[in-house]
């Protein structure tokens, strides 16, 4: 047993990725498709078909199908499709007890099809379930079909359940398989959690495992709102919580809490926008440590008399003052430095009219009267020369004067 299941006072470890019918989570989804199935069972309705995600909790619902039919039911297990239809009917005709005299499929379908009458008339029903069932090939698909068609009268005489992932829906819809969907009496897909369902899963794993939804803080479960803000499946949902069980627990915490959270889902690679609530907490428990510094030392500066009557404590040398100060803001400065350079900030570069600005304001600190003195003064004796020179000359007009002047 993990240490974390003592360490947190439970009886079982709630989330582990095993299909255990003890957590079935019969709401939502599951429970409807449960019903869904157990019926067209009971019906003998023949083929059905169970399509969803990875993680999204099909083989344990299998599970709870083969729970439901204990004593009437001929259970047929396989974990992953056969190669062929040949092996499928050989398989099943070693499942069901015969010794075929031939490999040949029509006398290993005979021997199966009698097999399956004797079963029928003991009352009970034989079900094959086929997981991973995506990855069938058309042969097997065929093959499928033909064992869907073994009828006595209006009675199927075995009932198949297929499970796959949203890959199986691909090769269903193929205009080729047309004859195979036809004869598909339940088709059920299994979706994704959204959040109200994430948590009530969460908690109702805690419950069946022996403890308490107060076992996570209220920012832990704000932390995981937002890490299954798009829906999670029940595998998914395991992970991260045992993972965040197993942070807390290294931690010697009592309690996982958004941090535990965060933790858990960089160990497994998440991406989410946990970090950012992360970074919000931070900053609030800053301000509101900031607040209760200042209002201390308000109330503290408030209740000192202007003038000592009696003898009072001798006061920290200045030097350890401000060494403490030197310490308060460093740390201040560290989480605020941390908290900005992980976080998503959108930055640009200084707009011209900011640029022109900060020229502007350098150069109008310079003191320029004296240049501005001195090429003025330039200007005029530049005039008064070239007036000088066309008056003693024997131009007959200034416009003469300058014209000759510039042709020098």
């Amino acid at each position: 047993m993990h240490m974390y299941v003592q360490h947190f006072n439970l009886n079982l470890l709630p989330f582990e990725n095993v299909p255990d019918p003890i957590f079935f989570y019969d709401q939502g989804d599951h429970a409807r498709i449960r019903k869904q199935i157990s019926g067209s069972l009971q019906s003998g309705r023949g083929l059905i078909v169970v399509t969803g995600p990875i993680g999204s909790g099909k083989t344990t619902l299998s599970q709870m199908i083969k729970s439901d039919f204990p004593d009437n039911i001929k259970l047929i297990w396989m974990a992953e499709p056969p190669a062929s239809s040949s092996d499928l009917y050989l398989f099943l005709a070693q499942e069901l007890g015969l010794q075929p005299s031939s490999s040949e499929k029509t006398f290993v379908m005979r021997d199966i099809r009698n097999a399956l009458l004797r079963i029928n008339a003991e009352g009970k029903k034989c079900l094959v379930i086929m997981d991973e069932s995506h990855l069938m090939t058309e042969d097997v698909i065929n093959g499928i079909r033909l064992l869907n068609n073994l009828e006595e009268g209006s009675l199927k005489l075995i009932q198949l359940l297929l499970l796959g992932q949203d890959e199986l829906m691909e090769k269903i819809n193929r205009p080729e398989m047309a004859p195979f969907k036809q004869r598909i009496a339940a088709l059920e897909t299994l979706g994704k959690m959204n959040v109200d369902g994430v948590l009530r899963y969460i908690k109702h794993r805690i419950h069946i495992a022996g403890g308490t939804p107060n076992l996570i803080s209220n920012t832990g479960w704000e932390a995981l709102s937002i890490a299954f803000s798009a829906g999670g499946t029940p595998r998914t949902i395991n992970s991260l919580c045992d993972r965040s069980f197993n942070v807390a627990y290294e931690r010697n915490k009592p309690i996982i809490d958004a941090q535990d959270v965060y933790e858990a889902t960089q160990r497994m690679g998440l991406v989410t926008d946990v970090f950012h609530y992360i970074i919000m907490l931070n900053n609030q428990e800053r301000k509101k440590q900031e607040s209760q510094h200042a209002s201390t030392d308000s109330t503290s500066e408030a209740a000192t008399p202007p003038l000592a009557t009696t003898a009072t404590p001798a006061a920290d040398p200045p030097s350890t003052v401000a060494t403490r100060k030197i310490e308060h803001k460093s740390q201040i400065t560290q989480d605020v430095v941390q908290d900005i350079s992980a976080m998503k900030i959108d930055t640009s570069e200084k707009s011209f009219d900011d640029i022109a600005n900060t020229i502007k304001a350098k150069y109008e600190q310079k003191n320029l009267k004296v240049p501005a003195i001195v090429l003025l003064s330039s200007m005029v004796a530049f005039a008064s020369s070239v007036f000088f020179f066309c008056h003693r000359s024997d131009y007959a007009g200034l416009l003469e004067c300058l014209l000759e002047l510039v042709s020098i």
